[in-house]
């Protein structure tokens, strides 16, 4: 039996892939709603395999929106601050969904195909499984005089790997060679034979494909990168290696009261481009022009003091924020953690302390991200 104790099974969404995670006695939890593994054998064991080998991840859960419209592209510039007119057929853009008031909606990536041969562009959006049905409904509110169709294909197998021996494991499953694919590049392939959707990228901070098919070929192509020596992994190694990264979670470290300047992805606000109006502009030109009142800062733990999500953040004994995402990081062997603090003290360097269990223990804020790859 698979350990999911006090789980309401019967409630819980489970992807294609869920049979293999119960065969091998997965830990099982709860996660917006779906059943799905937090480990197979330990978060250590399954981290370390994508920061020295390879791993896999079912993330299948993550919603799936294919769009097609004449005028796509020129569509989905209102919904986000990045300018998708940049994006060439065969590569994709992480961005995110922005409200009236610069809040994110949640964060994405749109993989823009290129125009079919009806003079359709066409594009793939993946989002947050939590966010699924508000995503859905925000774009399709915004979309509805358009021509653009959105289309749910959240049923199809979506498979993470990530890893440096990633690459040539993959490479032998495929029609093309990856090998000259760039980072947020994709491709439609085949894949054991059958159609496949491949693209450079991932939530672990090592190089990495993101793989969708239909369910028959997932279930396949899963058992055959087990049968190859890759580990399997779950949540818990994708949130330890993301937080190692400084990958921002949705519903922790970003939501609809954060701005993509205050969580530190100015990178993907394209104020100063060509791109038009957009959904919470105004409130992103004030911020950029006035500054942020605060911003999101990556914090070490003195010692092997671990900072957990809403744990408080203290300066000269006054509570001035708390944790958003908080673990003692497998590869660096210390607590790290991120919180959002006031801009006067968000400097690198700047001394903190962290209320754990009625006790302030110190950290520092410290320059981004905790741990950079040497595969990438």
């Amino acid at each position: 039996m698979a350990q999911s104790e006090g789980l309401q099974s019967e409630t819980l969404e489970r992807t294609p892939l869920f049979n293999f995670a119960l065969e091998n006695k997965a830990k099982l939890i709860d996660f917006a709603g779906w059943e799905m593994p937090v480990y197979y054998t330990s978060i250590k064991k399954e981290h370390e395999a994508v920061r020295t080998s390879v791993g896999i991840f079912d993330v299948s859960h993550m919603g799936k929106f294919f769009f097609q419209g004449k005028d796509l592209v020129k569509q989905l510039q209102f919904l986000v601050p990045s300018d998708l007119e940049r994006l060439k057929p065969g590569f994709a853009q992480y961005t995110v969904l922005l409200n009236e008031t610069g809040g994110i909606i949640d964060d994405i990536i749109f993989y823009y195909q290129g125009e079919n041969q009806d003079g359709q562009q066409q594009g793939i959006m993946i989002v947050n499984s939590s966010t699924k049905a508000k995503d859905k409904a925000w774009i399709l509110k915004n979309l509805e005089n358009t021509s653009v169709e959105l289309i749910d294909n959240s049923h199809l197998v979506l498979i993470s790997i990530a890893g440096k021996d990633a690459l040539n494991k993959l490479n032998t499953l495929v029609e093309h060679d990856l090998t000259s694919l760039p980072t947020f590049g994709h491709l439609e392939t085949k894949l054991l034979g059958s159609d496949g959707f491949i693209a450079r990228t991932g939530y672990t901070g090592e190089d990495g494909f993101e793989i969708m098919v239909e369910k028959s070929i997932g279930v396949k192509l899963w058992e055959k990168l087990i049968d190859m020596g890759v580990t399997p992994c779950g949540l818990g190694a994708r949130d330890t290696l993301r937080l190692e990264a400084n990958l921002c979670l949705y519903g922790q470290d970003i939501n609809e009261t954060t701005t993509p300047l205050e969580a530190g992805l100015s990178w993907l606000v394209h104020l100063n481009s060509k791109k038009q109006d957009f959904i919470g502009k105004k409130i992103l030109e004030e911020q950029k022009k006035n500054g942020v009142n605060r911003r999101l800062v990556s914090l070490e733990m003195k010692g092997r003091y671990i900072a957990r999500h809403g744990y408080p953040v203290l300066s000269n004994g006054k509570v001035i924020g708390e944790i958003t995402s908080g673990t003692l990081s497998p590869t660096l062997g210390q607590g790290i953690a991120l919180a959002y603090v006031p801009k006067s003290l968000s400097k690198i360097g700047q001394q903190l302390e962290i209320e754990i269990r009625g006790k302030n223990h110190p950290a520092t804020i410290v320059k981004k991200p905790f741990y950079k790859s040497l595969n990438r």
